[in-house]
Formats: C-alpha cells, sequence, structure tokens
C-alpha cells in the first residue's frame, strides 16, 4: 500500500509540476493571480464587446423581429442568440481573466485526480447513516413543533 502512494504521489507531482511548467510558459512566467489582476485596454474592449453580445442575445427575441424581416423565423432567432452567446464566451475566454480562469480549470482537473473516492460498500453505508440522521433529526423537529404547537393553543385558548 505504501508503495502504490508513494508511486501515485509522484505520479501527481510529476504531473503536476508539468501542468505549471505549461502554465507559467503561458502566462509569461506569472502566476494566475497576477495575470487575472491585471488590465489591459484590450481586456476592457473584449468585456465590453462581450456584455454587449450578451445583452443583444437578450434582446433578440422582442426586438429584431420587427427591424429585420427573416428574424420573424425562430430558428433564425435561435442561431442569432447562439452565436451572441458563443462570442461572449470567446471574448471573455480571450481576456486575462479568462487565461487565469483556465488555468484554475486545469489546476482543479490535477487536484481531483489526487482525491481518495469512496468505495461502493463506503458510499452505501454513508449514504444509510446521512438518511437515518436526517430522519431522527426530522422526528425532533416534528415532536418540538407538536409541542409548541400545544403549548400556544394552551396559551392562546
Amino acid at each position: 500500500m505504501s508503495n502504490q502512494q508513494d508511486n501515485l504521489d509522484s505520479k501527481v507531482s510529476d504531473a503536476k509540476q508539468g501542468a505549471h511548467n505549461t502554465l507559467r510558459k503561458s502566462l509569461n512566467g506569472k502566476s494566475a493571480v497576477e495575470v487575472a489582476k491585471t488590465r489591459s485596454p484590450k481586456d476592457i474592449m473584449l468585456w465590453i464587446i462581450a456584455f454587449a453580445a450578451l445583452i443583444g442575445a437578450t434582446l433578440v427575441n422582442y426586438k429584431l423581429p420587427g427591424i429585420w424581416q427573416p428574424a420573424n423565423d425562430i430558428w433564425v432567432r435561435v442561431g442569432i442568440i447562439a452565436s451572441l452567446i458563443v462570442l461572449a464566451i470567446i471574448c471573455l475566454a480571450l481576456t486575462n481573466q479568462g487565461r487565469s480562469f483556465k488555468v484554475l480549470l486545469k489546476d482543479a482537473s490535477i487536484e481531483l485526480r489526487r482525491v481518495t473516492w469512496p468505495s461502493k460498500n463506503e458510499t452505501i453505508q454513508y449514504t444509510w447513516q446521512s438518511l437515518l440522521v436526517i430522519g431522527i433529526v426530522a422526528v425532533i423537529v416534528w415532536l418540538l413543533d407538536n409541542l409548541f404547537n400545544w403549548l400556544v393553543g394552551i396559551f392562546i385558548g
């Protein structure tokens, strides 16, 4: 067990180191937090375009059919809404914050490899224990509710 754990730890640390090296190169040697905090005119323009695209996507269904005849077809509106949402996502992914978010997702996937998941038997055991505790607490709350209703009934008359 110890040898397997050591082997797993070495694989995880190698994968993490490789990912950090790759991510450091893509972020020009800065940490993800430093990159996320930086603001540039390009980022500001991309955020404005993304917000405009999302606002436009919400207004397409109501405003566009009155302005543009082909927009009376539902599939044209669905296509326009989908393309505006994709444009917004692409714009947001190109910002410094979007690059930092990609780093966060890669780090999260590395951390998920390190998780020790419970076995099927452990999962079933913990589920039954949780359901039992929930049932006990529900009965206690029900009893307290009835007690307080009875006490209030006595005082009110």
